[in-house]
């Protein structure tokens, strides 16, 4: 088996950076798409509204669980692609097995929180409308059961990704997204299972993209690794150096996503369901806009990785200007369609009645203002963890996230609902310039040279093996 055909460290980088991102990219669309799906039909039930604000809601603690499947992710990714970069594929694949196995265990703790706490989970988001309340707790006790699915899944997609062979990931997630597109309006309408219906059928996706996984990493002839086993020994070295790198991008989700869960309840204390269905379609669509920027950000970790741990330092700055001019022109073209076709865009989702297409063009007209931001955020985070260098991304976006409540609530005293998502905005765009203004003044400690000496302060995860 062939583990160049996925090298980083060599060839055009653009091209490279593609090769990596575009399958990453399809692989995040059929994630979204999953989401977007379970609201298309959810719309087309009598009770459309209340069924997508229950899905929102229930929604906010699958993200909360973020926190703890980015421990598994990006561990395997960091930990494969820095030691495929120094030629060390046996202890690279240690990295992608320990890191399932993580995955694995964690999933498994935060299914069962949210099977058997889901009702004081959902309470904590100050729900009024007792409907909502019953479909969203429903939601979460039926994915629960299944959450350690989608974390080893992670796991194994941030081994492919590190090693540059991110094309099988988007082939197990498309099959995973096509299963759940048939399923839907079968177990939606057709079987009249409404919210209930919607999460089996993501459930039932999400065991069939973890079998794919589980084949390709034994015996698809691109796998990584000539030996892939999810169940065995974790070694605590590993773990370790797992936990270094993961543990502060972990907070930071976990941290965006609590306040996050905030803001919602903000909306839906002092604005009711139509606002909270509103700010759940509205972010959806806004975050098709980061298809391209979280697909770079992925990329660019991988890229880094690998060419951090063959000390191509001139080819980690040449990366990260490439994937910014790269961002810098989607978000631009993004911003435009969000201003001039949010309505449209919405409209395909929720088209009852027009106040709510109005309030939803209003909300995506102002979180336009941000996307440009965004890509300073992923060229400078992928560059950032693909180093190993985790907490300077993590600082910055938990920082800029704590003000977010404060922003909304401020600015919401001055312009209403539309001065709430104005302070959404403001955090997304504080994010972003701290993060490329923290790269741009490390970027003068990475040496000028293809020089065999570590960076400063560089703990070089090879002697963990």
């Amino acid at each position: 088996m062939k583990i160049d055909t996925f090298d980083l460290t060599q060839g055009g980088i653009l091209k490279k950076l593609l090769l990596v991102a575009f399958p990453i990219m399809g692989t995040q669309l059929m994630q979204m798409t999953y989401n977007l799906t379970d609201m298309f039909w959810l719309g087309r039930m009598e009770n459309s509204v209340t069924a997508v604000a229950a899905s929102g809601l229930a929604g906010m603690f699958m993200w909360l669980g973020m926190a703890l499947l980015m421990i598994g992710r990006m561990g395997s990714e960091i930990g494969t692609s820095q030691n495929l970069g120094r030629g060390d594929v046996d202890t690279a694949r240690g990295y992608a097995q320990d890191s399932a196995r993580i995955g694995l265990v964690l999933g498994a703790a935060y299914g069962l929180v949210l099977v058997i706490f889901a009702g004081p989970l959902i309470s904590l988001l100050q729900v009024k409308e007792p409907a909502v309340f019953s479909g969203a707790c429903d939601y979460l006790r039926i994915v629960g059961l299944w959450t350690a699915l989608t974390y080893v899944s992670a796991a194994i997609t941030g081994s492919f990704n590190g090693a540059g062979n991110s094309r099988l990931t988007f082939l197990a997630n498309a099959t995973g997204l096509i299963v759940n597109m048939i399923l839907d309006p079968l177990m939606i309408l057709g079987l009249g299972w409404g919210i209930r219906g919607a999460a089996i059928a993501t459930v039932i996706a999400q065991g069939v993209v973890l079998t794919l996984f589980v084949w390709f990493a034994k015996r698809h002839p691109q796998r990584p690794f000539p030996r892939f086993h999810v169940f065995g020994r974790i070694d605590g070295r590993r773990i370790r150096q797992i936990l270094r790198w993961s543990l502060p991008i972990a907070i930071e989700s976990a941290a965006f996503t609590s306040l996050a869960m905030v803001v919602t309840g903000m909306v839906s204390a002092w604005y009711g369901e139509t606002a909270v269905a509103v700010q759940r379609v509205g972010s959806q669509i806004e975050s098709l806009s980061w298809l391209v920027g979280g697909g770079f950000a992925s990329a660019v970790t991988a890229f880094v990785g690998q060419n951090y741990g063959a000390r191509q330092w001139e080819r980690i700055r040449r990366g990260y200007r490439i994937s910014l001019a790269v961002l810098l022109g989607w978000e631009i073209l993004v911003t435009a369609l969000l201003v001039l076709g949010g309505r449209f865009l919405f409209s395909l989702f929720l088209s009852e009645p027009p106040v709510i297409l109005d309030m939803g063009a209003t909300y995506l007209r102002i979180l336009a203002f941000c996307q440009v931001f965004m890509a300073l955020e992923g060229a400078s985070s992928g560059v950032f963890r693909g180093m190993g260098k985790t907490l300077p991304p993590s600082v910055c976006s938990i920082s800029s996230n704590l003000l977010r409540p404060l922003f909304c609530w401020t600015f919401s005293k001055w312009w209403g609902l539309n001065g709430l998502w104005m302070g959404i905005a403001a955090s997304a765009a504080l994010r972003g310039t701290l993060m490329a203004t923290w790269y741009i003044l490390y970027e003068r400690r990475i040496p000028l040279e293809n020089e065999l000496k570590p960076l400063p302060a560089d703990t070089a995860s090879a002697s963990v093996s």
